[in-house]
Formats: structure tokens, sequence, C-alpha cells
């Protein structure tokens, strides 16, 4: 069985990141590329990466008015991510032009609420809603807006998972029990996320910054 666990390689050094993805290979499901690796490697770090032979996830969060963002979309075609992110907080026009503009096999997800928010943060950029309720309601729309699922944390993702079925659901900010938190506010372990609903969960600094990242991702892999 395929590994659920993607590990996000945050790094600008491909040659990092290449040699992480090399340790982990037979342990993970895939690998995530978010904007610090995208943002100093473009394409051309996008197409080593998936020499490993694993999906990729490219973790852009896309977020501005459609008709850019459907460029973008399709600017990204060449490299056929397995994932691609964008922001719910986009609207609807932003997500069903970025799902139309999306190749056949890449899975558009919407990002609702970061993992590193919490309810004060919300309030503090003026939305009233508790993180749930904002969860809910982001899930919403961009399960009306044909999309293929959204990121959220464990601790919403059941809710989510029971209003959309079929909506494939990717989980970051997974920390080991007893594993330190860092800068994420609403986090849960592996085990826990998949138990919730979780479709892929999404874990960084416990592999990435371990002493040995294939030990640490074989023992996640053993609680799943």
């Amino acid at each position: 069985m395929t590994s659920p666990v993607y590990v996000a390689i945050d790094t600008p050094d491909l040659a990092k990141a290449q040699h992480l993805a090399g340790q982990v290979r037979h342990h993970v499901g895939g690998l995530k590329l978010g904007l610090e690796f995208f943002c100093a490697n473009g394409h051309h770090g996008v197409h080593e990466m998936t020499k490993f032979g694993l999906p990729i996830f490219l973790d852009l969060k896309l977020h501005d008015i459609p008709n850019t963002v459907a460029k973008a979309v399709q600017a990204l075609h060449m490299l056929e991510p397995a994932i691609l992110t964008v922001h719910a907080a986009g609207g609807r026009a932003m997500l069903e032009d970025a799902k139309a503009a999306a190749g056949v096999n890449t899975k558009v997800v919407a990002v609702t609420v970061l993992t590193s928010l919490d309810d004060g943060d919300l309030s503090d950029i003026g939305v009233a809603a508790n993180a749930p309720d904002q969860v809910r309601r982001l899930a919403d729309l961009a399960q009306d807006a044909g999309l293929d699922g959204i990121v959220c944390s464990g601790e919403e993702v059941a809710m989510a998972k029971k209003a959309w079925a079929d909506g494939f659901f990717v989980v970051p900010g997974v920390r080991p029990a007893g594993g330190a938190m860092g800068d994420q506010k609403r986090a849960v372990t592996p085990r826990q996320a998949l138990d919730n609903g979780a479709s892929i969960l999404v874990v960084g600094r416990p592999i990435s910054l371990a002493d040995d990242p294939d030990l640490a991702a074989r023992a996640i892999e053993a609680t799943l």
C-alpha cells in the first residue's frame, strides 16, 4: 500500500532537497514542494525532483484574480503535478477557473485555514467565524466550485469528510506524538489525522530535521 505521507521539502537548496528525497523515497508516498523551493528552483527544480519517481504535490497556494490564477495553472501544465493548491479565499470564480485550467491528472485542492492560524488570528484579519466554521464554509465553496478537495487541519477533517464523502483531504501540520509544535497551532498526530479522514498527510520538520530522516519516516509509517 502506498504511504499517505508526503514529505514537505522546504528548502531553496536543490542539492539538499534531492538528498532528502533520496533518503526517504522508500517510506513516503510523495514529495511536497512549496514556495521556498519553487521560488528558488522553478520548473527545473521540479523536473529534477520528479526523477525520484514519487508524485509531486506543488504547494503554491495560488491566490489572485481568476484570469491570473488560470494562466498560472496553465503555465504549470508541463510539470504535471499530482496535487496543486489554491486559496479558497480567492472566491468561486477563481476556484472554478483554476480547476478548468488544470491538467486532467492534477488534483486542485483549496487551502481553507492555515494550520498556523487560530481563532484569534482569524479575528485579527476580520473573520468573525471560528476555525472549524470557516473551514466548513470554504470547504462548501470548494466543493460547489468543482475542486477535488481541500487543505485543512486534522481537527477539522472529520467534519469536512462527513459533508464531502468523496473529497480529497490534505492535512498538513502533522506532528508525531510528543513532537515539537513549532509554528503550528492546530496540529494532530499522523494516526489521528488518518483516522479522522485525511487522504494524505504532509509531514515536514519531524522528518526533514531528524538526525536520520529515513528512520523518522519509517517510524511515522509504522504508526499508520
